[in-house]
């Protein structure tokens, strides 16, 4: 029997790489996201890949709200969650904080810390409920790490580290496993979203570097879940071989 994986964020990236690594690898899959064509795309391209089952949970994690009625709404067999995967996360701007744009700020908070929360405060019940299950947290280098112009989005993510540490302290007697997996340099919509939608500027950020793509994380993902019942990966950077820190990276 499959077990079930909700993945927040599954529209493009690592979220999009998991589901379908997942998929793969005896899960049924619940995906979440904003954009509901990329999610109707991705469930077609599992259903032709694979006999997994998917279920499509379209919602944004900052809206509490509809955060609850979305996970209320699934089905039955369907809120059996053995793993939840807390990917949904973004960069909005690069500017020093004496010049940050508010709504960049709150945008980053909302969905890297609160969408998080919101999430996790819905399907941890429910694997509490059968003493079982894993909750894997996306978080970055640059919460382990701080760098000029990074501040909130640093703030943020160094957020999901704590976060994750009080997670497997206070989920730890209802056997319940929590990993935080802190990527560098993923080539994703990452940049191109940091930069407001600047293709040029986006791209020059991959130039020249071989950075991680998706399906090395989703790769790590399968590996964290595939451990011995009495194994948990707490923590883990996981950095394209190019590069040492946040900020320092060797060029071909």
């Amino acid at each position: 029997m499959n077990r079930i994986a909700l993945i927040t964020g599954a529209t493009s990236g690592i979220g999009r790489a998991t589901a379908i690594k997942l998929a793969q690898n005896n899960f049924d899959i619940i995906i979440n996201g904003r954009r509901i064509e990329l999610l109707e795309e991705l469930e077609q391209e599992i259903k032709e890949q694979t006999t997994a089952k998917v279920h499509i949970l379209h919602f944004d994690v900052r809206d509490n709200v509809h955060v609850i009625k979305s996970i209320d709404s699934l089905p039955k067999e369907w809120k059996n969650i053995d793993v939840l995967v807390n990917n949904a996360g973004l960069a909005v701007g690069l500017n020093h904080i004496d010049e940050g744009d508010i709504d960049d700020w709150e945008r980053m908070i909302d969905t890297n810390i609160k969408g998080l929360l919101y999430v996790t405060r819905k399907v941890s019940p429910l694997m509490v409920e059968k003493r079982r299950g894993h909750i894997i947290n996306i978080g970055s280098i640059a919460g382990k790490e701080t760098y000029e112009n990074g501040n909130v989005y640093c703030g943020t993510k160094h957020a999901v580290d704590a976060i994750s540490k009080g997670m497997r302290i206070d989920l730890l007697k209802h056997r319940i496993k929590v990993t935080a997996i802190h990527p560098g340099m993923v080539e994703t919509e990452f940049s191109l979203v940091r930069f407001k939608g600047d293709k040029e500027r986006a791209e020059k950020v991959y130039q020249g570097f071989n950075p991680l793509v998706g399906d090395d994380i989703a790769d790590t993902i399968l590996y964290v879940l595939t451990r011995p019942e009495h194994v948990c990966i707490n923590d883990m950077i996981v950095m394209a071989t190019a590069q040492a820190t946040a900020t320092y990276k060797v060029t071909n």
